[in-house]
């Protein structure tokens, strides 16, 4: 990018990161729920970096495990983090002892009566979270926000668990979330404005940068997210090794490419032992325990600084089930088409769809959630320099392959009317 696209770059990302407070429909006059108290169900990573964000902005929390063990193994983890950050000099020990104060802890979900906002960070089994809904509506006080921090689940499911749906609202966090700057604020169908009002008002407390999104599978980013995972899964497929896919995403700009991701977050993510899934290589990966960087080994090998290597094993895997006795290699321009542009075909649908309120607000999402090269100021505005007709004809050639990528509506009429990309219209978040 040249230095006048940079300047131009960096204008937008400043007007985007603005921009995303400002909710179509929302009266800035809006009473706002008093928010001072703050419960958190679950100690586990999320759980815990949660409490981080209101305990470092002076705001009590009251962490609820469901053992005394788990509890302890929680705050440890948060008082390591504290530690780590007293030793590089970011904290002092006064602000540490402070911090510490502010979280409280127990066992027991009716310690959590009195709080103003309750966060549930369970792991993702919705059948749980619905019993832990139907538990907080005995036990909350009245107007109390009960949020959920799901990545991908139905909000709308959840909330019917209780008598007071409107007081239900998704508060996304990314991981590890006393450090990621972005929260989706999840609006099911059923959230009062109030309820919105005062979640973005919190969002600012806790210096997050808030998008407001609505309730589809994976909401936006990982909804997005799922579409660059599966095409990166065919490139696999084909028979081209998961560091090549990888080293083109790096190169585009991204610090983690999709399968050094998967290794970070660990390859058992939805898999159990025995089962068959569709991804016959992760399924294989995983029976012979390369879980990702935890086990020491996924789709690369590593070393015990947990620094990754190329696998012959991997390679020996993929070659065995696609077939393909030589890896495949494709052009580095070629892989990001092949994974990026299917992301912008999603985040248009999402437009469509009314589940964002504006191109700006999906590039803040992957600005501030996974790592998009800032450079290149965000998915749809770098989408909007190559040029929808581009776009569309890429995604048609991948189709004429056998990629089945159904096209954005959005996108065809951008491209019939001759518009831009960046000309869609806010509008309110769909519920």
């Amino acid at each position: 990018m040249n230095g006048k696209s940079l300047m131009e770059a960096n204008d937008y990302i400043e007007r985007a990161e603005k921009k995303v407070w400002d909710v179509p429909g929302l009266s800035v006059s809006l009473p706002k729920r008093e928010i001072q108290t703050i419960g958190v169900i679950g100690a586990g990573t999320m759980g815990g970096g949660i409490a981080m964000n209101f305990a470092n902005a002076g705001m009590p929390v009251h962490i609820v495990e469901t053992s005394q063990e788990k509890l302890e193994l929680g705050l440890k983890v948060i008082t390591g983090n504290y530690k780590r950050s007293l030793k590089r000099g970011k904290l002092t020990e006064d602000e540490l002892k402070v911090r510490m104060s502010m979280i409280n802890s127990s066992t027991s979900l009716t310690d959590l009566m009195g709080c103003d906002l309750i966060i549930e960070a369970v792991y993702e089994d919705i059948e749980l979270k619905k019993k832990i809904f139907k538990e907080l509506d005995k036990i909350a006080k009245p107007f109390t926000i009960l949020a959920t921090n799901t990545s991908a689940l139905d909000i709308n499911e959840i909330a019917l668990q209780s008598l007071r749906p409107d007081d239900v609202i998704g508060l996304h966090f990314f991981s590890p979330a006393n450090v990621m700057k972005l929260l989706e604020i999840v609006k099911a169908k059923f959230t009062s404005d109030v309820v919105v009002a005062s979640c973005l008002e919190l969002a600012g407390r806790i210096n997050k940068v808030p998008a407001l999104v609505g309730v589809c599978p994976g909401f936006v980013g990982n909804r997005i997210l799922f579409e660059r995972q599966k095409q990166a899964l065919n490139l696999i497929y084909q028979g081209i090794m998961p560091w090549e896919v990888d080293k083109a995403l790096n190169e585009f700009g991204f610090k983690m490419g999709p399968f050094q991701m998967s290794d970070l977050a660990g390859l058992d993510i939805g898999w159990k032992k025995g089962v068959v899934t569709s991804n016959k290589i992760r399924d294989t990966l995983c029976e012979l325990d390369r879980r990702g960087q935890k086990t020491g080994a996924g789709y690369y090998d590593y070393d015990e600084n947990r620094v990754p290597r190329i696998s012959k094993i991997t390679e020996n895997i993929i070659k065995d089930i696609t077939g393909h006795k030589e890896s495949i290699k494709k052009e580095t321009n070629e892989i990001i088409e092949l994974c990026i542009f299917p992301m912008i075909n999603e985040a248009l649908k999402i437009l469509d769809e009314g589940m964002a309120q504006r191109p700006s607000d999906i590039d803040v999402v992957w600005l501030n959630g996974y790592g998009f090269p800032r450079n290149k100021g965000g998915l749809l505005f770098w989408a909007d320099q190559i040029g929808s007709e581009k776009i569309l004809a890429s995604l048609t050639d991948m189709n004429e392959q056998g990629y089945d990528i159904e096209i954005s509506d959005l996108l065809r009429k951008i491209c019939r009317n001759k518009k831009n990309i960046l000309d869609f219209a806010d509008q309110q978040v769909t519920v």
